[in-house]
């Protein structure tokens, strides 16, 4: 029991410094101060509970803009409600944790960043891995409703995406931009 109250007294602590320095990161005294705390380690932004938070998050997003693109055709740009929802998540489940008596440390702005690039990324797999178009159009069944003498229509077209050719294919869709983008930041 007394090691019990030990380790919570530890996590209050360790809550008060991190308020602390949030304090002395905004200033005092209306006085601007640099960022110059030291960042913390990356084993620290990236935590267990904000990749739950940003897997919530991204499967919310993955079904909104699956829905928006093969209803409309169009899926607008929802980086700063993936942000907003991020931070209500976030905040939402650090008061409930406060509420059932559990000390838990607060959300940082780096974790939060985290989770906020997690969520965009999970939505834009989905549009940029083609579910709600081109992926779709590629089997046999739509080579057919399409019409097998419409022109520009071959029999050899089609391709059965199964999850191992997908999986490829969106690893490679998806990360073609980070090969690129090497090569010309040296130009």
């Amino acid at each position: 029991m007394a090691n019990n109250n030990t380790h919570e007294e530890e996590e209050h602590t360790d809550i008060e410094r991190f308020e602390r320095e949030d304090v002395e990161e905004r200033g005092v005294g209306g006085e601007e101060q640099e960022d110059v705390n030291k960042i913390a380690p990356w084993t620290k932004q990236i935590t267990i509970r904000g990749l739950i938070a940003s897997l919530i998050i991204g499967i919310i997003y993955s079904v909104i803009v699956m829905k928006l693109n093969l209803t409309t055709g169009l899926v607008p740009n929802l980086n700063v409600s993936a942000a907003l929802l991020a931070f209500v998540l976030v905040r939402t489940w650090t008061k409930l944790l406060h509420k059932a008596g559990i000390v838990s440390s607060p959300f940082t702005r780096q974790e939060n960043t985290i989770i906020q690039t997690c969520a965009v990324a999970c939505y834009s797999i989905a549009v940029g891995g083609g579910f709600g178009s081109y992926l779709l159009g590629l089997n046999k069944k739509t080579y057919e409703q399409a019409g097998v003498d419409t022109e520009g229509n071959t029999p050899g077209s089609t391709k059965e995406p199964a999850i191992g050719w997908m999986t490829g294919f969106l690893f490679v869709s998806c990360f073609v931009g980070l090969l690129a983008l090497v090569p010309l930041r040296k130009v």
